[in-house]
């Protein structure tokens, strides 16, 4: 079954050239394109594609703005940012709002189109200069800043894989553990930490301290 994709990103030359990269690639289909948030929330819940390209800096409302208000309405599709901010600021947000994916705009059409297979499968695709940054702010050390949640050093793994966009496989094979404990793990952390999906738990617990553990380059 082919992949659709619909494309919200304000610039008519950026907007066309990704529309072109899905129409002419095997696998795909361009389900529609939006020039802004205003018209995408309006239209996609109707047209309802697999995955969602989004431009953070819309005019009016933001990128981030609209994936917060359309994720609950569209909680099977899966919302990937185009931006040119590296900055935690912005990835956060972005995931917290319901981003499943956080690419750069300069990303090459091979590695953009297997980002969009990947979040379509099931993992959480990101340029691996913001991966870095969400890997590393897990490592930051902030003295006097208590974890509202404890989770045991397994799950500490896992989360950080998590956040490092492996799929559930590559954890399993990581941590020499089966599929399902890796399910066990997740539905653990999700509770612990009141979320529903991968992003959230990211973005939660962006800012704890958190001991070294395994990133994928």
């Amino acid at each position: 079954m082919n992949i659709g994709v619909s494309i919200i990103e304000d610039d008519c030359a950026t907007r066309q050239i990704l529309a072109e990269w899905v129409r002419h690639a095997d696998g795909f289909r361009c389900i529609s394109e939006h020039s802004s948030a205003e018209t995408a929330l309006e239209q996609l819940p109707k047209e309802r594609p697999d995955v969602v390209m989004v431009d953070i800096n819309l005019p009016g409302i933001s990128g981030i703005e609209c994936v917060r208000r359309l994720k609950p309405v569209m909680p099977d599709t899966q919302f990937v940012m185009l931006t040119v901010y590296e900055d935690t600021h912005h990835i956060f947000n972005a995931l917290a709002a319901g981003a499943t994916g956080y690419l750069l705009k300069q990303t090459p059409r091979d590695e953009l189109l297997a980002a969009l297979r990947d979040v379509h499968a099931g993992g959480s695709p990101m340029s691996s200069s913001i991966a870095r940054q969400v890997v590393k702010s897990f490592h930051q050390a902030h003295p006097g800043v208590q974890h509202p949640v404890e989770l045991s050093p397994r799950e500490r793994q896992v989360l950080e894989l998590l956040a490092g966009g492996y799929l559930y496989k590559e954890i399993a094979d990581t941590l020499h553990i089966s599929v399902p404990t890796v399910n066990t793990y997740i539905r653990r952390i999700y509770e612990k930490l009141h979320v529903h999906s991968r992003s959230q738990a990211v973005a939660k617990v962006s800012l704890w301290a958190s001991p070294p553990g395994p990133a994928k380059a």
